[in-house]
């Protein structure tokens, strides 16, 4: 198999606190030890340089480039890699505050940003309620970029439930989703690791999902277990709760086996998928 087809991906699970800057030192210290692994592309959790909760994003929020962006950008340039920024909350020059990735390569250089599209305003009786548009503002655009020859889709947490967001990423070309998230400890055991399945067999591609470590005296808890799954829709690497990285292969080869085996991505029916009204005449 060649290594050309192969992209060695690191999610790193870290823990958050409430002080900045030792997030900040913390995200470029675990960059480093996965570079040093041997990991081409790092990616970090949603929310990674403040804790997660609608009191804390205006608070923590940022301009692009800025103090946080322009860490990310040194950690890529210094250790040669991608570095997908899991998320921050971005202050817009029109005074908006959006949740925000942003997407390095080796040479430091910004090559994407993706502004969360679908925020998380849920109400689960017993569970949770919360809402991200009590602050947030959506984005509208997709967003890929290609680390060496693998081609990736880039998604936020909620981004994540919506299938035809992935069906779009994989129309595009794509090898692997990336999901910074940070699921509950209500919705994580239900549905975050299905969800990943879900979207990675129905696509036929790599999906990865990198959340905060468990802190159990933070006001939103996170549940962990960042997990990387493939296209077969098996979990191939998966993190538990606390702080820790963990690494997968992405390789190519293994999704054109897949789409050869089982080709779903090549029957199309028009005929039956085109929404008709049987009324008309």
């Amino acid at each position: 198999m060649s290594s050309k087809s192969v992209l060695k991906l690191a999610l790193v699970q870290m823990a958050v606190s409430a002080n900045k800057s030792e997030n900040l030192s913390r995200a470029v210290k675990m960059i480093g030890e996965a570079a040093k692994a041997g990991a081409k592309i790092v990616t970090l959790p949603e929310c990674f340089n403040c804790p997660y909760g609608t009191q804390f994003f205006a608070e923590y929020a940022e301009k692009i480039p800025g103090n946080s962006t322009q860490t990310l950008a040194e950690a890529a340039k210094e250790n040669k890699i991608f570095v997908v920024g899991g998320s921050i909350p971005e202050e817009s020059e029109d005074g908006k505050v959006y949740n925000t990735c942003t997407v390095y390569d080796p040479s430091g250089t910004c090559i994407a940003k993706h502004r969360k599209i679908h925020l998380f305003d849920i109400d689960v009786p017993g569970g949770i309620t919360f809402k991200e548009s009590d602050v947030l503002s959506p984005g509208s655009d997709l967003t890929t970029f290609t680390a060496e020859n693998v081609k990736v889709g880039v998604g936020i947490c909620y981004d994540m439930r919506f299938a035809e967001l992935a069906q779009l990423y994989c129309k595009r070309g794509c090898h692997l989703l990336l999901y910074p998230g940070a699921f509950n400890m209500t919705t994580g055991p239900a549905h975050w690791e299905l969800l990943q399945r879900a979207r990675a067999l129905d696509n036929e591609l790599y999906v990865a999902t990198v959340s905060p470590a468990r802190d159990e005296k933070a006001s939103y808890v996170a549940w962990g277990h960042s997990t990387a799954v493939n296209p077969w829709g098996e979990p191939i690497s998966k993190a538990g709760s606390e702080e820790e990285i963990i690494y997968a292969d992405i390789d190519i080869a293994a999704i054109e086996k897949m789409r050869t085996q089982i080709p779903i991505m090549h029957q199309k029916r028009p005929d039956l998928y085109e929404i008709k009204d049987k009324s008309e005449k």
